[in-house]
């Protein structure tokens, strides 16, 4: 078994702190600590910076992780949402192992830059939200509501207009999956692993079925021409809405 965790800000799940300023390279140490008390473990395989702090220069902050994997309390270094010029500098101090970004077929801008450096410096990509927070598996329409703490309740992509104009994507993934036989979450998870041999889908689930489903996503097999269409598809439906609301959207380096 691989253990990921993430650090970035100053919160303490012990003390059920809110989301608080971003840590500096001084405190990464405390953070490691406590999520080594509270997983019991000696040391973790793969510490994510959860988010790019913009007051501290990327180079003190992997130089913090460096003195971590140097002491054993860390294996390996990853990142999450950060911008391909913050990924090469990173690297230059500290290997990065991985980067935890979202990519989906309604979101695709790691495809700008972010995945020709983990190619030219041998980084893995781990999308989050590969299934667009619920969407591409084709069970979000015009009449799904949200729990106040569900964040698509905030998300402006899965509201009003642009909610009903962006079903015009899953409507097509749809009808593919249905001449494969198989479900429009899995033709969304087959698609994102037939880009590259390093690309490691993370889709979030609460039951055993969806589960299962996931996984046997991986036995999926899309043709070059449905690979083509599924790109054609995805780049030609101009997706209307932000994928966060804009204060979460201001804390990525993207």
């Amino acid at each position: 078994m691989v253990i990921a965790t993430k650090f970035a800000q100053d919160i303490d799940p012990d003390e059920r702190k809110p989301r608080g300023r971003m840590l500096g390279p001084t405190e990464i140490a405390g953070a490691v600590e406590g999520s080594l008390r509270r997983l019991g473990l000696d040391a973790i395989d793969l510490y994510y910076q959860h988010r790019v702090n913009p007051d501290v220069p990327i180079e003190e902050m992997a130089g913090a992780v460096k003195d971590l994997v140097d002491a054993g309390k860390i294996r390996h270094f990853g990142m999450s949402e950060a911008a391909a010029d913050t990924i090469r500098r990173a690297h230059a101090v500290q290997p990065v192992t991985a980067i935890q970004s979202e990519y989906n077929l309604w979101w695709r801008r790691p495809e700008t830059d972010v995945l020709a450096v983990c190619a030219e410096l041998g980084i893995g990509f781990v999308p989050f939200s590969p299934l667009g927070k619920g969407f591409l598996t084709g069970t979000v329409d015009t009449t799904s509501t949200f729990a106040d703490d569900d964040l698509r309740a905030q998300i402006p992509r899965f509201a009003g207009e642009a909610l009903e104009h962006n079903l015009a994507l899953v409507t097509e993934v749809k009808k593919m999956a249905g001449a494969k036989g198989t479900t429009p979450g899995q033709i969304a998870l087959a698609w994102l692993l037939a880009q590259q041999p390093w690309i490691v889908p993370i889709p979030g689930t609460t039951k055993p079925h969806r589960l299962e489903e996931n996984l046997a996503a991986a036995d999926v097999v899309l043709s070059q021409s449905e690979l083509a269409d599924l790109d054609e598809l995805s780049s030609k439906i101009d997706i209307q809405g932000g994928r966060y609301p804009d204060a979460l959207e201001a804390q990525t380096n993207l």
